[in-house]
């Protein structure tokens, strides 16, 4: 039932409550005065329309005893109603205002129709000023991430404008290196935007998704091996239905995870099909992740206190956000489980 219709339902069955007991009051009320009267006072019982004063003066007891009934149930009513509506529109004020801050209040005595719409509207006005702080840490991050590679790129430039730096293959190179960092942090924050907008677009085939891994694992193998990771394979060979751009695009972010977190050692990248799920993991053999920061290691600019130990050196935090984007447009999820080696399994799964 909705608020509206349980309130409405409220009101109706007060007022109809009203209506009975005045009615009751007049009619039973009547018959106990005029038995009383005729008891023992006939005579003022009136003969003709006009009423004698005994009468009349039952009347108006009647009616007083009548407004007093209405306007105690509804100013009962108004108490439990009307002071979390007030609240209520006090804060959309505020909100209105920018006051982000601004909450509702209640007391126990408001019908549980009225307390829930003042939870309602807290629990919108939290959301929406936690909305408002996580795009300023978006902004504020976004704006970290780019600052060094465009600081990097403007120094060598000018540099080499003002005749500092010799033009070098090596020189070209690392600027080169700069433009592709920052070609793949807006992407991943295109991707991100899409996702979260719902316009990520898939375009959906049966893959042989072995082939993909190892095309993927081909082009990191070099970056991998430098990285002290050696790089197993578990691959079956069913055809799922995904976009492959996306699902190499999620493993490659995988890997240039491990690449940059995990101690040198063994990388098992497995896929397979069970029970009309299929799966992709990367498991690797350590040091793992903090307990504390697995509920949120899918969350953008997410690092653990290694990767922020190391600077810039540690990615953009952008890589684990984007493959839980590419998860969930495939109406799956990703998971970070323990590894049997002490590591971490990052898990991609999504309907086959």
């Amino acid at each position: 039932m909705s608020a509206a219709a349980g309130l409405r339902r409220q009101v109706v069955m007060t007022m109809s409550a009203v209506t009975l007991a005045v009615v009751l009051l007049c009619v039973l009320g009547s018959y106990v005065f005029y038995a009383l009267l005729l008891t023992f006072h006939p005579a003022s019982v009136s003969d003709s329309l006009v009423p004698s004063s005994i009468e009349l003066a039952w009347v108006m007891v009647t009616l007083v005893l009548a407004l007093l009934i209405a306007i105690y149930v509804a100013t009962r009513l108004s108490r439990r109603i009307l002071p979390p509506l007030d609240s209520v529109a006090m804060s959309l004020r505020q909100l209105a205002e920018g006051d982000l801050s601004a909450r509702a209040s209640t007391d126990g005595r408001a019908l549980h129709e009225a307390a829930q719409l003042v939870h309602d509207f807290n629990t919108m006005a939290q959301r929406l000023q936690r909305m408002a702080q996580e795009r300023a840490f978006w902004n504020a991050a976004i704006a970290h991430e780019l600052r060094t590679p465009v600081t990097i790129l403007s120094g060598r430039l000018q540099g080499l404008s003002d005749g500092v730096f010799e033009p070098s293959r090596d020189m070209l190179a690392s600027l080169q290196t700069q433009v592709e960092g920052l070609s793949r942090l807006i992407d991943d924050l295109r991707v991100l935007g899409l996702q979260e907008s719902g316009h990520l677009r898939l375009h959906l085939e049966h893959t042989r998704l072995a082939g993909e891994i190892r095309s993927v694992a081909l082009a990191v193998g070099p970056a991998l091996q430098a990285a002290g990771l050696e790089l197993t394979l578990e691959l079956a060979e069913q055809p799922v239905l995904c976009d492959p751009m996306r699902i190499r695009q999620a493993l490659l972010a995988l890997l240039e995870n491990a690449m940059q977190h995990a101690s040198p050692g063994p990388v098992c990248v497995s896929h397979r099909v069970r029970h009309g799920v299929c799966m992709v993991r990367v498991q690797d053999s350590g040091p793992g992740v903090d307990a504390e920061l697995v509920p949120r290691i899918f969350d953008a600019f997410q690092r653990g206190e290694a990767a922020r130990a190391r600077g810039g050196a540690g990615g953009t935090g952008l890589g684990l956000a984007v493959v839980q984007a590419i998860a969930q447009a495939h109406g799956g999820q990703a998971r970070c489980l323990p590894a049997a080696q002490g590591g971490t399994a990052f898990e991609l799964s999504w309907p086959a």
